[in-house]
């Protein structure tokens, strides 16, 4: 099957969306002569989705991970998709089409049953706890009984979608190991070696050292603790706590992602960006953004906050009856980071000064949706010198030459 994309053709939001099929002849290509070695560094939804493109254009790949794929935002974020949510900014291209190859993968991978792609409808509601049980309405699903009014529809299925992180990252990265051989290592980066302006190869821990003809650094909140990017710019962490819940009933929850305006009570200034969303795995997965913390050496140290989760657990029994704690067993308490810039716009592009190493970081909240064609355009870039898919020169490294030379 040859990889395609859906282009949307319409306005942002509420408004009808009609889809064509293009096909991306640049996010493939034909096994090089002689294949380019590439070391990918960093096992998220973006160094994945890096590995995958490069490999399926005939790239030599190794992706190397400290601690396992998917181990930090890439498997504890939300999973949602939405094709306009970023119109009339700089993510506008890069949003829409990674949209599209979302779409486009989940046929190419199976998606719907492995990693739990598919499209849905999303609302905005008030809830507050002191108000009790809302009554139905006739946009609100019958699911959610508790503390809701005020609901808009602000995404429809032809607009609005989902994954499973975990499994959309790791169903990505098993298919670039079987069909294309890409080598997994578990061992942390500890520096790159360039000579004479470019890179030549990755060291790890130990001493043992990868030769390289590119290096492609998709380290997340970790960027900054690379030297070779903080003297360029920074990248600092935002902590996301979630709850994941398996309710009893979860046959009567249906695929409606909701975005709450939230009052606690005794609370006049709500909490806003907390967020519900079902799976098709049965579970529910709730969400929202706390603070900047700074980012622990290992991933695997990262711990929710006591009072998020104690916060999570009302939400859920808020919203829904089928979300309470004697009705929905909790699998998970998490956090994780999300990686921000400075300027709020994703670092995409080659390394000033540093021929062959390439940085892709700094996606925020929209890294899931953001990381196909975030790797299909690095892919490009590493391979054929220029990306055609997006256009990558807003996000470029080079913007913050000027401000690091003023510092």
């Amino acid at each position: 099957m040859n990889l395609v994309a859906w282009w949307g053709v319409g306005t942002p939001r509420s408004s009808t969306v009609q889809f064509h099929r293009v096909p991306i002849s640049s996010a493939k290509g034909s096994p090089m002569a002689d294949p380019k070695r590439v070391v990918v560094c960093g096992g998220g939804v973006i160094g994945v989705s890096t590995a995958y493109f490069l490999a399926e254009k005939g790239a030599d790949v190794t992706l190397i991970e400290k601690s396992d794929v998917a181990c930090a935002a890439s498997g504890k974020a939300g999973g949602f998709l939405a094709l306009d949510w970023c119109d009339g900014g700089p993510l506008e291209e890069l949003a829409r089409t990674s949209f599209n190859l979302h779409r486009s993968l989940s046929e190419e991978l199976d998606g719907p049953r492995s990693y739990g792609y598919r499209a849905l409808t999303t609302l905005s509601l008030t809830v507050a706890e002191s108000e009790g049980s809302s009554s139905a309405t006739s946009t609100l699903p019958s699911w959610v009984n508790g503390a809701a009014r005020s609901c808009k529809t602000i995404g429809t299925p032809e607009t609005t979608a989902q994954v499973h992180p975990r499994l959309f990252t790791r169903a990505l990265i098993d298919r670039a190991v079987e069909k294309h051989g890409v080598k997994v290592e578990i061992a942390k980066l500890e520096r790159l070696e360039v000579e004479e302006g470019r890179v030549g190869s990755v060291v790890l821990e130990g001493g043992r050292v990868l030769e390289a003809d590119a290096v492609v650094l998709a380290l997340g909140p970790w960027s900054s603790k690379l030297v070779l990017l903080s003297s360029l710019f920074r990248v600092y962490g935002l902590k996301a706590h979630s709850l994941v819940l398996e309710p009893r009933e979860h046959s009567s929850i249906t695929p409606h992602a909701l975005s709450l305006t939230y009052y606690p009570s005794g609370r006049e200034t709500p909490l806003v960006d907390l967020e519900v969303y079902p799976r098709p795995t049965g579970e529910v997965y709730l969400c929202g953004v706390g603070e900047v913390e700074e980012v622990p050496d290992d991933p695997e140290e990262i711990r929710s906050n006591p009072e998020w989760k104690e916060l999570l657990r009302r939400v859920a029994k808020n919203v829904s009856s089928y979300l309470g704690e004697e009705v929905a067993r909790v699998k998970a308490e998490q956090a994780c980071f999300l990686p921000c810039t400075d300027d709020g716009v994703p670092v995409i592009g080659e390394v000033p000064g540093v021929k062959g190493c390439y940085v892709a970081t700094g996606h925020n909240c929209w890294g899931i949706l953001n990381g196909p064609a975030t790797g299909a355009a690095v892919a490009e870039l590493v391979v054929d010198g220029h990306s055609s898919i997006v256009a990558l020169k807003r996000f470029s490294p080079a913007r913050f030459l000027g401000l690091s030379r003023k510092a």
